[in-house]
C-alpha cells in the first residue's frame, strides 16, 4: 500500500510542477492569469469502531485554481491598446459560431471591414452610443467603425479613450463616437473555463456574464494606450518550483525505501 500512497504523491508533485512550468512559460503573456494546484488527502475507510486506526492512503488534486489579481499595467502608446484597471473582462464574439469569450488582453486591431477584433479574429463587443457618446442600449454588439463619414471622407484614425468610448476620426478633422466598450463581470469569476489564448468562457459555476459600463459599479476603469501584463511573479514561481521538486524527490525516496523493505522481507522468507 505504501507504494500507491507514495505514487499518488509523485503524481501530485508532477501536476504541481506542470502548473508552475505553465505559469513561468507565460510570464510575458499579455492578460495571463497564474494558476495554482490545490491538493487534498485521501483516507481509507478504516475501522468505524476505532477511528484512530484509520490510515491515510495518499493525496489527490482537489482543484487547479486561477488567480485573477490585477497584473502590472504597461504603457504602449498605441491607440487601440486598452487595459482594465479593476474588475471586468472584454467580451469577444466568434464570427463563425457567435459564441462569446472573455479576456483581459486589450490589444485590438482595425480590420478592412471596419470591425475591431483581437488577434484571433474575434469581434470586440460594445454598447451602441449616440452622438454625445452616451450608451443607447444595455445589449452589447460588435464594434463596426464606418470607413467614411457623412461627407464621404475617409477614416483617418480610431482611438479608445479612458471611458472606453471608441471614436472614429476622419480626414476633415471630425470625430464620431462609435460605441462604448462593454465590460463583463461574473458572480463567481473562479468558475470561468479557460479555453487558451488568455480567453475564458462562462460556465455553470461562473454564472452568466453581467455587462456594464467601465468605471461604474464593480467594473474597472479603462486605461487608454496600455496593456495588462501577466500577473506571474517569477521569484514566487521559482520558490514554488524548488518546493515541488523537493516533494517529488521525497516521494521517490519513500518508494525506494518501501522497495528495500519489501526486498528484505522477501529474502527473509526465502531463507
Amino acid at each position: 500500500m505504501s507504494f500507491y500512497t507514495s505514487l499518488s504523491g509523485l503524481k501530485n508533485a508532477d501536476t504541481d510542477l506542470r502548473v508552475i512550468a505553465h505559469n513561468i512559460a507565460n510570464a510575458e503573456t499579455v492578460g495571463f492569469k497564474k494558476s495554482s494546484a490545490q491538493f487534498a488527502d485521501l483516507v481509507a475507510s478504516g475501522a468505524p469502531s476505532d477511528p484512530r486506526r484509520t490510515p491515510g492512503i495518499g493525496a489527490t488534486v482537489a482543484a487547479i485554481t486561477q488567480d485573477f489579481a490585477l497584473g502590472p499595467l504597461e504603457q504602449t502608446g498605441r491607440s487601440l491598446d486598452v487595459a482594465i484597471d479593476g474588475d471586468g473582462f472584454f467580451a469577444l464574439e466568434n464570427p463563425l459560431s457567435g459564441d462569446l469569450s472573455f479576456t483581459r488582453n486589450g490589444n485590438f486591431q482595425l480590420r478592412a471591414n471596419g470591425e475591431l477584433q483581437d488577434s484571433g479574429g474575434n469581434r470586440l463587443q460594445a454598447f451602441p452610443v449616440d452622438g454625445a457618446g452616451v450608451p443607447t442600449s444595455t445589449v452589447p454588439a460588435s464594434v463596426v467603425v464606418p470607413l467614411t463619414n457623412g461627407s464621404g471622407l475617409a477614416l483617418a484614425n480610431v482611438t479608445i479613450d479612458n471611458r472606453g468610448i471608441v471614436r472614429a476620426a476622419y480626414a476633415d478633422g471630425t470625430t464620431t463616437p462609435v460605441g462604448q466598450i462593454a465590460l463583463a463581470t461574473f458572480a463567481a469569476t473562479g468558475g470561468l473555463r479557460a479555453i487558451g489564448q488568455t480567453k475564458w468562457q462562462a460556465s455553470g459555476e461562473s454564472g452568466p456574464p453581467i455587462f456594464g459600463n467601465p468605471g461604474i459599479g464593480n467594473n474597472g476603469e479603462m486605461i487608454s494606450g496600455a496593456l495588462e501584463r501577466s500577473n506571474v511573479d517569477l521569484a514566487e514561481e521559482m520558490v514554488a518550483l524548488l518546493t515541488a521538486q523537493r516533494n517529488f524527490q521525497a516521494n521517490a525516496r519513500a518508494i525506494d525505501t518501501a522497495t528495500q523493505i519489501s526486498t528484505t522481507v522477501i529474502n527473509l522468507r526465502q531463507q
